[in-house]
Protein backbone atom coordinates (compact mmCIF):
# COMPACT_ATOMS: atom_id res chain seq x y z
CA UNK A 1 0.00 0.00 0.00
CA UNK A 2 1.29 3.75 -0.58
CA UNK A 3 -0.11 7.30 -1.49
CA UNK A 4 -0.41 8.46 -4.70
CA UNK A 5 0.07 12.07 -4.66
CA UNK A 6 -0.88 12.16 -7.84
CA UNK A 7 -4.46 11.50 -7.56
CA UNK A 8 -4.65 11.96 -3.91
CA UNK A 9 -5.72 8.36 -2.39
CA UNK A 10 -4.32 5.62 -0.81
CA UNK A 11 -3.56 2.69 -3.46
CA UNK A 12 -3.60 -0.92 -2.41
CA UNK A 13 -2.30 -3.96 -4.20
CA UNK A 14 -2.62 -7.89 -3.87
CA UNK A 15 -2.27 -9.50 -0.53
CA UNK A 16 -3.39 -12.72 0.82
CA UNK A 17 -6.53 -13.63 2.07
CA UNK A 18 -9.05 -16.45 2.23
CA UNK A 19 -9.13 -16.54 -1.73
CA UNK A 20 -5.29 -17.40 -1.70
CA UNK A 21 -2.73 -14.54 -3.14
CA UNK A 22 -4.83 -11.66 -4.75
CA UNK A 23 -3.90 -9.37 -7.60
CA UNK A 24 -6.72 -6.42 -7.30
CA UNK A 25 -6.36 -2.72 -7.25
CA UNK A 26 -7.72 -0.66 -4.58
CA UNK A 27 -8.16 3.08 -4.19
CA UNK A 28 -9.15 4.65 -0.78
CA UNK A 29 -10.75 8.26 -0.88
CA UNK A 30 -10.08 9.15 3.12
CA UNK A 31 -13.50 7.55 3.72
CA UNK A 32 -14.72 4.38 1.36
CA UNK A 33 -12.17 2.43 -0.58
CA UNK A 34 -12.99 1.49 -4.67
CA UNK A 35 -12.35 -1.34 -6.63
CA UNK A 36 -9.95 -0.38 -9.67
CA UNK A 37 -10.16 -2.53 -12.87
CA UNK A 38 -7.14 -1.27 -15.13
CA UNK A 39 -6.40 -1.90 -18.37
CA UNK A 40 -3.15 -4.21 -17.35
CA UNK A 41 -2.10 -5.29 -13.94
CA UNK A 42 1.00 -7.63 -12.14
CA UNK A 43 0.20 -10.83 -11.20
CA UNK A 44 -1.55 -12.22 -8.13
CA UNK A 45 1.17 -11.69 -5.69
CA UNK A 46 1.77 -11.57 -1.52
CA UNK A 47 4.54 -9.66 0.02
CA UNK A 48 5.37 -7.21 -2.58
CA UNK A 49 7.04 -4.28 -1.82
CA UNK A 50 5.35 -0.88 -2.95
CA UNK A 51 6.10 3.16 -2.57
CA UNK A 52 5.02 6.50 -4.24
CA UNK A 53 7.94 7.96 -6.70
CA UNK A 54 7.33 11.67 -6.03
CA UNK A 55 9.87 12.33 -9.31
CA UNK A 56 7.44 10.60 -11.44
CA UNK A 57 4.39 11.23 -9.90
CA UNK A 58 3.83 7.21 -10.10
CA UNK A 59 3.25 4.08 -7.58
CA UNK A 60 6.30 2.15 -7.96
CA UNK A 61 5.71 -1.92 -7.06
CA UNK A 62 8.58 -4.47 -6.59
CA UNK A 63 8.57 -8.68 -5.95
CA UNK A 64 6.77 -10.07 -4.10
CA UNK A 65 5.73 -13.94 -3.91
CA UNK A 66 2.81 -15.92 -5.94
CA UNK A 67 0.59 -18.60 -5.08
CA UNK A 68 3.02 -21.34 -5.32
CA UNK A 69 5.59 -19.45 -3.43
CA UNK A 70 7.96 -18.26 -6.48
CA UNK A 71 9.48 -15.44 -5.43
CA UNK A 72 9.33 -12.70 -8.14
CA UNK A 73 11.78 -9.77 -9.62
CA UNK A 74 9.35 -7.89 -11.73
CA UNK A 75 8.89 -3.62 -11.24
CA UNK A 76 5.37 -1.97 -12.29
CA UNK A 77 4.31 1.42 -11.85
CA UNK A 78 0.41 2.70 -11.23
CA UNK A 79 -0.23 6.02 -13.14
CA UNK A 80 -3.05 6.37 -11.22
CA UNK A 81 -5.68 4.36 -13.91
CA UNK A 82 -3.34 1.27 -15.09
CA UNK A 83 -0.25 -0.90 -14.43
CA UNK A 84 2.73 -0.88 -16.66
CA UNK A 85 5.16 -3.69 -16.46
CA UNK A 86 9.10 -2.34 -16.78
CA UNK A 87 11.55 -3.72 -19.09
CA UNK A 88 15.13 -2.77 -17.03
CA UNK A 89 18.28 -3.72 -17.83
CA UNK A 90 19.01 -4.54 -13.99
CA UNK A 91 17.16 -5.07 -10.80
CA UNK A 92 17.17 -6.46 -7.58
CA UNK A 93 17.12 -10.39 -7.06
CA UNK A 94 13.66 -11.91 -6.96
CA UNK A 95 12.16 -11.21 -3.33
CA UNK A 96 9.26 -11.16 -1.06
CA UNK A 97 8.94 -8.90 2.07
CA UNK A 98 11.82 -6.58 1.05
CA UNK A 99 11.70 -2.81 2.80
CA UNK A 100 10.87 -0.07 0.29
CA UNK A 101 10.02 3.69 0.44
CA UNK A 102 10.92 6.97 -1.53
CA UNK A 103 13.59 8.89 -0.44
CA UNK A 104 12.50 12.84 -1.10
CA UNK A 105 15.94 14.21 -0.27
CA UNK A 106 17.75 11.76 -3.06
CA UNK A 107 14.40 11.84 -5.25
CA UNK A 108 14.71 7.62 -5.64
CA UNK A 109 13.13 4.66 -4.49
CA UNK A 110 15.32 3.21 -1.49
CA UNK A 111 15.10 -1.02 -1.47
CA UNK A 112 16.74 -3.51 1.19
CA UNK A 113 17.24 -6.74 -0.24
CA UNK A 114 16.65 -9.30 2.01
CA UNK A 115 19.23 -11.33 0.49
CA UNK A 116 18.57 -14.37 2.79
CA UNK A 117 16.95 -16.82 0.10
CA UNK A 118 20.00 -15.92 -2.34
CA UNK A 119 22.74 -16.85 0.34
CA UNK A 120 23.81 -13.61 -0.05
CA UNK A 121 24.14 -10.80 1.72
CA UNK A 122 21.78 -8.03 2.13
CA UNK A 123 22.07 -5.23 -0.45
CA UNK A 124 20.39 -1.40 -0.48
CA UNK A 125 19.15 -0.65 -4.46
CA UNK A 126 17.36 2.35 -5.71
CA UNK A 127 15.13 3.24 -8.33
CA UNK A 128 15.61 6.83 -10.45
CA UNK A 129 12.39 6.55 -12.32
CA UNK A 130 13.90 4.15 -15.03
CA UNK A 131 16.31 1.92 -13.39
CA UNK A 132 17.47 0.32 -10.38
CA UNK A 133 20.83 0.07 -9.49
CA UNK A 134 23.19 -1.83 -6.83
CA UNK A 135 24.13 0.76 -4.15
CA UNK A 136 28.12 0.40 -1.75
CA UNK A 137 27.64 1.82 1.53
CA UNK A 138 29.86 1.81 3.57
CA UNK A 139 28.17 0.23 6.52
CA UNK A 140 24.64 -2.00 6.26
CA UNK A 141 21.92 -3.36 8.30
CA UNK A 142 22.11 -6.85 8.71
CA UNK A 143 20.33 -8.89 6.15
CA UNK A 144 16.62 -9.41 6.93
CA UNK A 145 13.28 -9.76 5.56
CA UNK A 146 9.88 -7.88 6.90
CA UNK A 147 11.93 -4.97 8.35
CA UNK A 148 9.57 -1.77 8.75
CA UNK A 149 10.80 1.59 6.63
CA UNK A 150 9.40 4.88 6.31
CA UNK A 151 10.78 8.10 4.86
CA UNK A 152 11.25 10.70 7.92
CA UNK A 153 10.92 13.91 6.56
CA UNK A 154 11.89 15.73 9.50
CA UNK A 155 15.23 14.80 9.48
CA UNK A 156 15.71 13.85 5.43
CA UNK A 157 16.22 10.27 6.27
CA UNK A 158 14.92 6.87 5.54
CA UNK A 159 14.38 4.56 8.61
CA UNK A 160 14.28 1.04 8.93
CA UNK A 161 13.17 -0.71 11.99
CA UNK A 162 13.74 -4.46 13.20
CA UNK A 163 12.68 -7.50 10.57
CA UNK A 164 14.38 -11.40 11.13
CA UNK A 165 17.17 -12.87 9.46
CA UNK A 166 14.79 -16.34 10.49
CA UNK A 167 13.15 -17.68 13.46
CA UNK A 168 13.26 -17.82 16.35
CA UNK A 169 15.12 -14.53 16.21
CA UNK A 170 14.01 -11.09 15.40
CA UNK A 171 15.94 -7.50 15.48
CA UNK A 172 14.98 -4.80 17.33
CA UNK A 173 17.64 -2.20 15.88
CA UNK A 174 17.00 1.25 14.36
CA UNK A 175 19.23 2.22 10.99
CA UNK A 176 18.64 5.44 8.82
CA UNK A 177 20.03 5.98 5.48
CA UNK A 178 21.00 9.23 4.24
CA UNK A 179 21.62 8.75 0.87
CA UNK A 180 24.21 7.44 0.84
CA UNK A 181 25.03 4.96 3.60
CA UNK A 182 23.34 3.49 6.71
CA UNK A 183 23.79 4.23 9.96
CA UNK A 184 22.73 2.50 13.26
CA UNK A 185 21.01 4.36 16.05
CA UNK A 186 20.86 3.96 19.77
CA UNK A 187 17.90 5.27 20.98
CA UNK A 188 17.14 5.53 24.53
CA UNK A 189 13.95 3.41 24.21
CA UNK A 190 13.06 1.35 21.39
CA UNK A 191 10.29 -1.07 20.95
CA UNK A 192 10.79 -4.99 21.13
CA UNK A 193 12.15 -6.64 18.88
CA UNK A 194 9.82 -7.50 15.91
CA UNK A 195 9.08 -8.46 12.24
CA UNK A 196 6.01 -7.72 10.22
CA UNK A 197 5.32 -4.57 11.79
CA UNK A 198 4.53 -1.38 9.61
CA UNK A 199 5.73 2.06 9.71
CA UNK A 200 4.53 5.34 7.92
CA UNK A 201 5.54 9.18 8.55
CA UNK A 202 3.05 11.37 10.21
CA UNK A 203 3.57 14.69 8.71
CA UNK A 204 0.60 16.20 11.14
CA UNK A 205 3.12 15.06 13.97
CA UNK A 206 6.40 14.96 12.56
CA UNK A 207 7.27 11.45 13.42
CA UNK A 208 7.47 8.51 12.61
CA UNK A 209 4.41 5.40 13.79
CA UNK A 210 4.96 1.76 13.97
CA UNK A 211 2.64 -0.82 14.49
CA UNK A 212 2.44 -3.82 15.69
CA UNK A 213 4.43 -7.29 13.86
CA UNK A 214 5.48 -10.59 15.83
CA UNK A 215 7.75 -11.24 18.57
CA UNK A 216 9.82 -14.11 18.27
CA UNK A 217 10.99 -16.12 20.80
CA UNK A 218 12.74 -19.62 21.38
CA UNK A 219 9.13 -20.82 22.84
CA UNK A 220 7.04 -19.12 20.60
CA UNK A 221 5.53 -16.34 18.81
CA UNK A 222 3.77 -13.31 20.11
CA UNK A 223 1.55 -11.02 17.81
CA UNK A 224 1.71 -7.16 18.95
CA UNK A 225 -0.88 -4.43 19.39
CA UNK A 226 1.51 -1.74 20.47
CA UNK A 227 1.53 1.95 19.04
CA UNK A 228 5.48 3.67 19.18
CA UNK A 229 6.48 6.92 17.30
CA UNK A 230 10.06 7.65 16.14
CA UNK A 231 10.98 11.64 16.55
CA UNK A 232 14.29 11.16 15.05
CA UNK A 233 16.44 10.05 18.11
CA UNK A 234 14.21 7.87 20.06
CA UNK A 235 11.34 5.74 19.94
CA UNK A 236 8.00 6.49 22.63
CA UNK A 237 5.73 3.93 23.24
CA UNK A 238 1.91 5.29 22.50
CA UNK A 239 -1.61 4.60 24.71
CA UNK A 240 -4.11 5.84 22.40
CA UNK A 241 -7.64 5.36 23.79
CA UNK A 242 -8.71 3.09 21.13
CA UNK A 243 -6.42 0.92 18.42
CA UNK A 244 -6.53 -1.99 16.12
CA UNK A 245 -6.07 -5.50 17.38
CA UNK A 246 -3.00 -7.12 17.39
CA UNK A 247 -1.96 -8.06 14.45
CA UNK A 248 1.15 -8.26 11.87
CA UNK A 249 1.78 -8.08 8.04
CA UNK A 250 -0.47 -5.07 7.75
CA UNK A 251 -0.47 -2.39 5.24
CA UNK A 252 -0.14 1.15 6.43
CA UNK A 253 0.50 4.55 4.27
CA UNK A 254 0.15 8.32 5.76
CA UNK A 255 -2.59 9.72 3.73
CA UNK A 256 -1.87 13.12 2.75
CA UNK A 257 -5.39 14.20 1.64
CA UNK A 258 -6.80 14.03 5.03
CA UNK A 259 -3.79 14.51 7.19
CA UNK A 260 -3.86 10.53 8.87
CA UNK A 261 -1.53 7.38 8.66
CA UNK A 262 -4.17 4.58 7.75
CA UNK A 263 -3.87 1.04 8.13
CA UNK A 264 -5.53 -1.89 6.38
CA UNK A 265 -6.13 -6.09 7.33
CA UNK A 266 -3.10 -7.78 8.68
CA UNK A 267 -3.14 -10.85 10.20
CA UNK A 268 -3.21 -12.43 13.86
CA UNK A 269 -3.00 -16.16 15.16
CA UNK A 270 -5.97 -18.75 14.41
CA UNK A 271 -7.90 -16.22 12.53
CA UNK A 272 -8.56 -15.33 8.88
CA UNK A 273 -7.12 -12.45 7.28
CA UNK A 274 -8.38 -9.47 8.78
CA UNK A 275 -10.32 -6.72 6.74
CA UNK A 276 -10.68 -3.63 8.92
CA UNK A 277 -9.72 0.01 7.77
CA UNK A 278 -7.90 1.89 11.36
CA UNK A 279 -7.12 5.40 11.09
CA UNK A 280 -3.84 7.19 12.99
CA UNK A 281 -4.78 11.06 13.99
CA UNK A 282 -7.71 12.63 12.74
CA UNK A 283 -9.28 13.40 9.63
Amino acid sequence: MAYDAATGTVVLFGGAGSQGVLGDTWVWDGSTWAKQHPAASPPARAYASMAYDAATGTVVLFGGQNNSQMELDDTWVWDGSTWTEQALPAQPPAQSAAAMAYDAATGTVVLISDGLRQGKLGSTWVWDGSTWAKQHPAASPPARYEAAIAYDAATGTVVLFGGTPSAPKGYGDTWVWDGSTWTQQHPATSPSTRYAARMAYDAATGTVVLFGGVHLTHTGSLTLGDTWVWDGSTWAKQHPAASPPARSDTAMAYDAATGTVVLFGGFKPASPALGSTWIWGSS
